[in-house]
């Protein structure tokens, strides 16, 4: 790097020059690499389908022996293409089947969670990414639990100055059952 050599100003704004050349070099040099990337993503997506007829091309060379006119090259040619495009639908339709299939055991094993969870008496953390299906959940949960059962409650513990809406209910129903049936039972 060389000196430069005149006023101190001037030499403040040089120094800032250099810097802001190398920042756009480095810059240059990182765009360059990321069409580089780009280009190898996309060379290898030429390479995924010329495999498939090079497979089919290496197929036909191996299949056809000596002189062979031009209507049987063409048949065998369109028989292996129509074959390995079998294969090739049979490949993607196993893909499809093992999504499915995990899927369905991913849902299984969250509704085994849900029905674990529901046993407890708290719930031992929300994710986020669970807001989202909040109302499907709401819904399933209606399904596989239509009413929360009281367990692991201690009857000799007095309760009765706690708010219980069952109790509440089934007090109210007795006092209407005591105010309207006994004045027609001790008449």
């Amino acid at each position: 790097m060389a000196q430069y050599k005149g006023a101190a100003s001037e030499g403040g704004r040089a120094m800032q020059l250099m810097k802001k050349r190398e920042k756009e070099r480095e810059q240059l040099e990182q765009l360059k690499q990321k069409i580089a990337e780009d280009n190898m993503v996309k060379s290898n997506i030429d390479k995924k389908f010329s495999a498939h007829y090079d497979a089919v091309e290496a197929e036909l060379k191996s299949s056809t022996v000596g002189l062979v006119t031009l209507n049987d090259m063409k048949a065998k040619q369109e028989a292996l293409v129509k074959e390995r495009e079998k294969q090739l639908a049979k490949k993607e339709q196993s893909k499809e089947l093992q999504l499915k299939l995990e899927k369905q055991k991913e849902k299984k094993r969250k509704e085994e969670q849900k029905r674990k969870i529901a046993s407890l008496s708290f719930n031992p953390g929300e994710d986020e990414d669970e807001e989202e299906d909040e109302e499907e959940e709401d819904e399933d949960e209606q399904d596989y639990f239509p009413a929360k059962k009281k367990l692991g409650k201690n009857p000799d513990v007095d309760t009765s100055f706690l708010p219980d809406r069952d109790r509440e209910v089934s007090l109210y129903v007795c006092h209407l059952f005591e105010t309207f049936t006994l004045p027609y039972l001790l008449s």
